[in-house]
């Protein structure tokens, strides 16, 4: 089974190579790396060149914005299955072999959410997530538990879409995963460690720089998905979900 991996890079060769490695490094032996880098100018794009035919399309050219960047790149790919990798973040090795058995296994699932750790600058492990309870529902008002790096999607879910929404600066990965649910695709999950989201001081997360642009985002998601603007029924809800999540966590501790 075909698994296309794309990475997005800009200026963030600090991270890059690590990066990288856990995606070429997998030894998976139907893999096709995509790595996109609008315009970096830190060195990132003489190391991609670096790697030679392990990537099998590099796209050097202006975008409009990560969304912008992740449509070019899947636009190129040919798997079966596609998954996102920042280049900051990291696969744990292993991880295309477990999402590839898994999707066999179940033809009928077209988003595997697998679990991960959140990591620091240097790696090291904070806190670990265990995907469950991704809904429509669930994903706007805070009861679901997923990471991006390790979310993996068929490409006929993919191409079902409308892709990622270029507007969208900030949770443009969460709204095509809702979206494709809200449509009808079927989820899954796989009980393994996948991915690392590393947070730090440059990420848009460690410095919590665009919170406000996040819940603009968010709604507006909203909004297309349900037909109405969020309101106050839906603080309420979200309330619920949160601590119904926290009673979760602390349950499974």
């Amino acid at each position: 089974m075909k698994i296309s991996i794309v990475t997005l890079s800009f200026n963030q060769s600090r991270f890059l190579k690590e990066a990288m490695d856990s995606v070429v490094g997998q030894h998976y032996p139907e893999l096709e790396y995509i790595v996109v880098d609008p315009g970096s100018t830190d060195g990132s794009r003489e190391l991609i060149q670096s790697y030679g035919c392990a990537i099998a399309r590099t796209l050097f050219e202006p975008d409009e914005g990560a969304a912008d960047g992740l449509n070019r790149g899947f636009a190129l790919a040919s798997g079966e299955v596609f998954g996102i990798l920042n280049a900051d973040d990291l696969l744990r090795p292993g991880s295309l072999q477990a999402v590839a058995e898994f999707f066999a296994a179940n033809p009928s699932c077209d988003i595997a959410f697998g679990n991960g750790h959140i990591v620091d600058a240097s790696g090291v492990a904070q806190r670990h997530y265990k995907a469950r309870d991704f809904s429509v529902r669930t994903y706007f008002y805070g009861g679901a538990r997923w990471l991006q790096q390790s979310t993996f999607f068929r490409r006929r879910a993919y191409l079902a879409s409308p892709r990622f929404n270029v507007r969208n600066r900030t949770c443009w990965d969460g709204e095509l995963i809702v979206t494709m649910v809200s449509r009808g695709a079927r989820v899954g999950y796989i009980d393994a460690d996948l991915a690392a989201f590393r947070i730090h001081d440059a990420s848009i997360t460690g410095t919590g720089r665009l919170t406000e642009a996040y819940v603009r985002d968010s709604k507006q998601t909203f909004e297309r998905i349900y037909g109405r603007s969020w309101g106050t029924r839906d603080e309420v809800f979200r309330l619920f979900y949160r601590l119904k999540g926290a009673v979760a966590e602390i349950a499974m501790r």
